[in-house]
């Protein structure tokens, strides 16, 4: 083959096997790789809790155990804050419907006065709607199979915590036994400081989203938000997410502030409140708290959070940047592969 040739025919077998990368990721998502991926993250947060119960001649057994179960609590405590917030929510639904109808009705006659849209069109929309909710057994059923699923996955995510917990020495032996006895030292570093960098990265969100529940409650409460700490809570783990977590934040924030009371005061409230905080978080809170702990190239950032929404949709996001930095890390000590470290790191050349 000529040289255009082979640029060609490289090109496309690259496009095809990443084709297939990301089909098979996609498709691996439900009962593999996403739990297993979510186990092995919450791992590496509550791993030095477990060495350090260890060292005080505790059996790996029991504290694996106990921080599986210590996670397991966590999360049903999240579980119950969202459902608490939902059912206040639904519970308050007739008053909130009251309390917008004027404002809906202003805002039908702007959209009809200033846009092609006429009455009808709404009607009609409406009424395509309403023949679409029809089907209510069929929803329900759906909801119940997706709960059924959802509860599977949770289960299953704490199963191989502690497993990987439990079994990590095993599991490291493994990866030590692929490589040679002169390898051996350099992938121990390897295996330390990926594990190191997911840690301080987990570690210091969690201190920020701590800092962020008081900002958050402080602005929200002042500004007349219903449950309004339970709101902070929410909107503050939602920068789990990167990026797209601060907006879902406030979208809730409006919902459960504004829908609720109707009053300007409050929309105007919730939007400085969260602008003041994304200020702080970005410039002030973030450097500080997580810092270098991260050394990623914020376009690479985004490009691995859009692309981790596009595979496996929110828990993607979640997943993306303690990833690519255990990838990077990798990459930067593998010599073949420390070009493509530096790529995605934030390191100046």
């Amino acid at each position: 083959m000529t040289k255009g040739q082979k640029i060609l025919f490289y090109s496309v077998l690259l496009i095809v096997c990443f084709y297939f990368l990301f089909l098979g990721l996609s498709k691996a998502k439900v009962f593999f790789l996403a739990p297993l991926l979510t186990a092995f993250i919450l791992t590496l947060v509550v791993l030095p809790l477990s060495q350090k119960m260890e060292s005080k001649k505790l059996k790996r057994s029991i504290s694996s155990l106990f921080n599986t179960i210590l996670l397991f609590l966590i999360s049903l405590g999240f579980v119950a804050l969202v459902s608490f917030q939902l059912k206040s929510f639904v519970d308050n639904w007739s008053e909130i419907k009251e309390t917008m109808k004027p404002k809906v009705e202003q805002f039908q006659s702007f959209v009809f006065e200033h846009t092609p849209m006429e009455k009808q069109d709404l009607e009609q929309y409406q009424g395509s709607s309403m023949g679409f909710l029809k089907s209510q057994g069929q929803k329900a059923l759906a909801f119940f199979n997706k709960t059924v699923s959802f509860m599977g996955l949770f289960l299953l995510t704490f199963i191989y915590i502690f497993f990987l917990l439990n079994y990590r020495r095993h599991l490291k032996e493994f990866i030590l036994r692929l490589f040679s006895e002169e390898k051996k030292g350099e992938v121990r570093e390897i295996i330390y400081r990926s594990a190191k960098v997911a840690q301080q990265y987990l570690m210091g969100k969690l201190m920020l989203m701590g800092i962020l529940v008081v900002v958050y409650s402080i602005g929200l409460g002042i500004s007349g938000v219903s449950n309004f700490i339970l709101v902070s809570i929410i909107a503050a783990l939602l920068t789990l997410i990167p990026y797209f977590g601060n907006i879902i934040g406030l979208l809730m924030a409006l919902t459960f502030g504004y829908l609720s009371s109707g009053e300007t005061s409050v929309l105007i409230g919730v939007l400085l409140t969260f602008s003041i905080v994304q200020f702080l978080e970005s410039y002030v809170l973030e450097p500080y708290v997580i810092g270098d702990k991260v050394d990623l190239h914020p376009f690479f950032v985004i490009l691995v959070v859009i692309i981790g929404n596009l595979i496996w949709g929110i828990i993607g996001m979640i997943l993306a940047i303690p990833l690519i930095a255990i990838v990077t890390v990798i990459f930067l000590h593998v010599p073949p592969l420390q070009p493509y470290g530096f790529l995605l790191s934030n390191k100046n050349s």
